[in-house]
């Protein structure tokens, strides 16, 4: 996979306190030059210091919004990871911080899928790739009903749906 991906040579930084979740994101973006931050301050440092093609942050345990913000206004495409935080709550704050996507923890191994997905799209949100990729996911986690509870989805998916139809 790794010569053919659109992936290779990116730099990543993964931010998490788990050093297992970094062992993993790092074996699963291996075509990726990855760095590690496990903390705020050095994942801080090392979004002031380098350039990344994206960056992928955990929102529990690090202040993962605080990151968020820092990363998206250096121009990063930012992943949120979570599994502690999975809610629609932070789901809505990632895509109103600027997020490109949401994923479960659970879900790591499809990581380099969304990667893709994002880079293919110059770095953009993919939000409407995640929601028909995970509608199914985020029903069962939140509830049937959990888009149609918060005004905030049902007029979000109707500014996507209007982006597909331009």
């Amino acid at each position: 996979m790794a010569k053919d991906s659109p992936l290779k040579d990116k730099v990543v930084l993964v931010v998490d306190d788990e050093p297992d979740v970094l062992e993993t994101v790092e074996e699963e973006l291996d075509m990726c030059l990855v760095h590690k931050a496990s903390d705020y301050d050095t994942a801080l440092q090392y979004l002031l210091s380098y350039t990344y093609d994206f960056v992928i942050l955990d929102i529990m345990g690090v202040n993962g919004f605080e990151l968020l913000k820092n990363s998206v206004s250096r121009g990063f495409p930012t992943i949120m990871l979570t599994a502690h935080a999975l809610s629609p709550e932070s789901l809505k704050k990632s895509i109103k911080l600027g997020a490109v996507t949401f994923l479960p923890k659970e879900k790591m191994s499809e990581l380099s899928s969304y990667l893709e997905d994002v880079f293919t799209g110059g770095g953009k949100p993919v939000w409407q790739k995640l929601f028909d990729r995970m509608g199914g996911f985020f029903n069962k986690r939140f509830g049937p009903d959990w888009k149609e509870k918060d005004k905030f989805f049902k007029e979000f998916e109707e500014e996507l749906k209007n982006d597909l139809n331009k």
